[in-house]
């Protein structure tokens, strides 16, 4: 036997299969929370029920999500894209799709893009606004959130226009895109997804204007 093989350090064990295995359990820790957090709401959501639902230890859940409140971004990141990859909306190609075609077109795929997203993240967002209430550390993701939310819609305007679009129409349009206005139409005044969907394409054509001016 070669001693100079008996004493060669080990090389680090990278398996393809473990690596999978820690997504797949990240995943389903998300999926609970998603679950969860959308039927009991924050307050009665704990982090042991999480683990007892995607049927992990609390410590796995920890080991993922340093609190309960990185959880519930994990989870309206989720609901935001549609999947767990770390490609933000923005460089997506459903967010690149409204920069094609005439002005109407651009304007129905901006509205399809808010309207999906407000179906699958509408109760994640209700329930992190219930948190930031009295968890310090949600009320700053929760701003944090808004404001890249707003810069999204600033992208998306000027796409839309084919140009910069003032920041007062950006706001306004920023603001009838909250997640209550979609709230009100659907749970409240009975549009279905369809409808809001068109209203909110004449909304975004109105609302951003043909000619320039100063913000």
């Amino acid at each position: 036997m070669n001693d100079n093989q008996g004493s060669r350090p080990r090389r680090a064990y990278t398996s393809a299969r473990r690596q999978q295995q820690a997504v797949n359990t990240r995943a389903e820790v998300v999926d609970a929370a998603l679950l969860l957090f959308a039927d009991r709401g924050w307050a009665a959501t704990g982090m042991r029920d999480v683990a007892r639902e995607a049927g992990v230890s609390v410590e796995t859940v920890y080991a993922n999500f340093r609190s309960k409140s990185d959880l519930l971004m994990a989870a309206i990141d989720v609901g935001v894209v549609g999947d767990a990859e770390p490609v933000p909306l923005a460089d997506r190609p459903e967010f690149a799709v409204i920069a094609r075609g005439g002005r109407r077109v651009r304007a129905r795929a901006a509205a399809h893009l808010v309207t999906e997203i407000l179906q699958r993240n509408g109760s994640m967002i209700r329930v992190l606004r219930e948190a930031a209430a009295s968890d310090p550390e949600a009320a700053r993701l929760l701003r944090q959130g808004e404001l890249q939310q707003r810069a999204d819609v600033e992208h998306a305007a000027s796409l839309v226009a084919g140009r910069p679009v003032p920041t007062r129409e950006c706001q306004g349009l920023w603001a009838v895109m909250d997640v209550e206005v979609f709230r009100l139409l659907t749970d409240v005044s009975g549009w279905t997804p369809d409808e809001y969907e068109a209203w909110m394409a004449e909304v975004i054509d109105k609302l951003i204007p043909r000619q320039g001016r100063s913000s």
